[in-house]
């Protein structure tokens, strides 16, 4: 499967799709340490999302998200890259301070609705990003 997006960030990026199933606040919700969720309200709290393709419909939250997302990206265990079904100026911030400061970034692609739905079914498997474009390896089938 292949998504054509809008890139947000440029860049390229692999990993595993994970998709947030309930919107996430990265003040709060995100260990900028660990690279994990941290909000124990969450469904997914304690999962790692450092080195996969983080997939979310929008997030929530405060201005801070921005100073989560540099750290994240500081401390190297980032998501490998960002889609989004909304656009989000305050996380794109810290990515932009980032790489003011020569951190390595993220590549974020926005897609629509459709899109978001066809990734959240091909959680699991492998996918590359490459400026604007999602391209998922789906996983075989056992049949």
């Amino acid at each position: 499967m292949e998504l054509t997006g809008t890139a947000l960030h440029p860049g390229s990026a692999s990993g595993d799709l994970f998709v947030l199933h309930k919107p996430l606040s990265f003040w709060g919700g995100m260990d900028p340490l660990k690279g994990i969720v941290a909000d124990p309200r969450h469904p997914q709290y304690g999962t790692p999302l450092s080195g996969r393709i983080l997939v979310m419909e929008r997030t929530i939250g405060s201005s801070s998200s921005s100073a989560i997302m540099l750290e994240l990206l500081r401390n190297g265990v980032s998501p490998a890259g960002i889609v989004l079904g909304r656009p989000d100026a305050i996380l794109m911030l810290g990515i932009l301070v980032a790489r003011e400061l020569g951190y390595p970034t993220v590549p974020v692609v926005q897609v629509d609705e459709s899109g978001i739905e066809q990734l959240a079914r091909a959680e699991g498997d492998r996918a590359t990003i490459t400026d604007g474009v999602v391209e998922v390896e789906e996983g075989a089938d056992p049949d």
